[in-house]
């Protein structure tokens, strides 16, 4: 009987202590793991439908999470949405409405665009009276990190000013300044190896600090300076997608002109192929490290790009048909970006959603998840995702705002937009003209159905006026020495020289003997 009893109590002990560590376990706030890719298309990912570039390490993200199939950037260029990522508000109330460094009002006719408004002037730094996103963490004790690029401002205005405790390259600049491999010439990023890759620097400086913290917990954003221009990769990976599209077939043409700029129809840059593929392969650096260290069970992690996929402009680096545009651009390839949520305890059987969502959602939605009171005088443009991902019904009819009084590098216009209920209706600043779209039908923006319902189209645009106003929005204004013929010269010369150019560039890009210089932008030094 002794026996029987003493077995009896060693069998409950054990599953108490069991029920206790289990308890503990439940109790300890999730892990945050944000990833952030710079310029990265809708259409960049295996995941999401490109034949072309390989990303196995993001596609099995994608897989385990949950992918917002209608995941939209706050605005069309980085700034602006990386500034909605921490606010949790739309671009038109923090006020940075362009990239940081965009010349408005009259300097903008240095630029020798010859357009006919001036574009509005912008917030130039991260509004220090908003508690943003790594400070609200931070408040709870998690202990904060940032890697990569920054772009929210100058001295006084870094990460470290604003909740983050450890900072790896951000600062003011919105490029690597020294490219992607070393010398990288970053005030916030030593140099180590000559020829080191900054995209792998990063995720390894990310994965030391989860592995140095992972008994405590943490929030980290790792903001690669990738995909952004300048485009380049190692000679190893640009054979590998030049034979790859050589297998495929090159195209003859790989570019159309759009309303200002060519757009390019066909992902076949080896060099872009190579940047993406290096981009995948620092994630799995990050994720590996997470399972390493026994955190991958309990550590939330997002993924998403800041704008669409450079289509135009800056280095015509990629395609994201069949959405139309690309960053700069007012229609879905600037702003639908990919857009994952993996909380590893959440097992439901859909792994995707057309519920709309916007770089806002975030804020709320990680906050909800780490059972961490909401803020909702803060995130006031968005809302919290945990429903979803749980597997429940959303009911919630909100309209989404976008408000970019300024022109694109990229040839998008000045325009405001909201979308609601599968409508989206753009208002053009230079003319006041308007789009009415119907999606996701009409991803390509290329029917524009406003005579066909009116009513819809006034309700919208009638909303649209009243938010702006609502939060105060800014607008450009009309340039009283525009010239109509300087304008009309360069459009006919980007139609004729440009284009003419940009198919003799992509198709040298693909020749066998092709070579950017002696050391493939740094990549084969290694040595003093």
């Amino acid at each position: 009987m002794f026996k029987v009893l003493k077995c009896f109590f060693l069998l409950f002990t054990i599953l108490l202590f069991n029920c206790k560590k289990e308890e503990k376990s439940k109790l300890k706030k999730p892990n945050i793991l944000f990833i952030l890719v710079d310029d990265l298309g809708y259409h960049d990912l295996g995941s999401t439908g490109s034949t072309f570039y390989e990303t196995p390490n993001v596609d099995r993200l994608a897989n385990q999470g949950m992918m917002f199939t209608q995941g939209y950037a706050s605005s069309r260029v980085c700034s602006p949405s990386r500034a909605s990522i921490m606010t949790g508000q739309f671009t038109a109330r923090h006020g940075i409405t362009d990239w940081i460094g965009a010349k408005v009002g009259e300097d903008w006719r240095t630029r020798k665009r010859y357009d006919k408004l001036l574009p509005a002037d912008y917030v130039k730094e991260l509004p220090k009276q908003d508690k943003v996103l790594a400070e609200a963490f931070k408040e709870e004790g998690y202990n904060t990190f940032f890697a990569g690029k920054w772009h929210l401002g100058d001295k006084g205005s870094y990460p470290e000013d604003h909740g983050f405790e450890i900072n790896k390259g951000g600062f003011h600049r919105g490029g690597p300044s020294g490219g992607f491999f070393s010398p990288f010439k970053n005030p916030k990023l030593k140099d180590k190896e000559k020829g080191e890759n900054l995209t792998i620097r990063l995720a390894k400086e990310t994965a030391q600090f989860i592995q140095q913290q992972k008994d405590s917990t943490f929030f980290v954003f790792l903001s690669f300076y990738a995909v952004h221009a300048p485009i380049q990769t190692t000679e190893t990976k640009w054979s590998k997608y030049r034979n790859k599209a050589d297998s495929l077939g090159i195209d003859k043409s790989g570019y159309k002109m759009e309303r200002v700029l060519p757009v390019r129809q066909v992902q076949d840059n080896p060099i872009y192929g190579g940047l993406v593929e290096t981009m995948d392969d620092a994630v799995g650096i990050v994720l590996n490290a997470l399972k390493e260290n026994d955190l991958d069970k309990n550590t939330i992690v997002v993924f998403t790009s800041d704008n669409g996929g450079v289509a135009s402009g800056d280095h015509y680096a990629t395609s994201n048909l069949p959405l139309r545009g690309g960053k700069g651009y007012q229609w879905e390839g600037g702003i639908r970006e990919p857009f994952f949520i993996k909380v590893p305890w959440l097992k439901n059987k859909a792994t995707a959603t057309s519920f709309p969502v916007i770089h806002t959602d975030f804020y709320p939605t990680l906050l909800d998840l780490a059972n961490i009171p909401l803020q909702p005088e803060q995130h006031i443009d968005g809302i919290s995702l945990k429903p979803i991902l749980e597997g429940k019904e959303m009911n919630v009819d909100r309209p989404l705002y976008w408000h970019y009084p300024h022109y694109g590098n990229q040839g998008g216009e000045p325009s405001s937009i909201i979308q609601q209920n599968g409508w989206k209706l753009i208002h053009y600043w230079e003319d006041n003209r308007e789009e009415l779209f119907k999606l996701p039908s009409t991803e390509k923006d290329e029917l524009n159905v406003i005579t066909k319902h009116p009513k819809i189209a006034q309700k919208l645009s009638n909303q649209l006026r009243s938010w702006l106003k609502e939060v105060d929005a800014k607008y450009p204004e009309k340039d009283m020495e525009f010239d109509s013929i300087k304008r009309q010269k360069r459009r006919i010369n980007i139609k004729t020289k440009k284009l003419e150019s940009l198919e003799k560039s992509r198709l040298e890009v693909l020749s066998k003997d092709f070579k950017p210089n002696d050391n493939w932008w740094k990549s084969k030094i290694t040595k003093d």
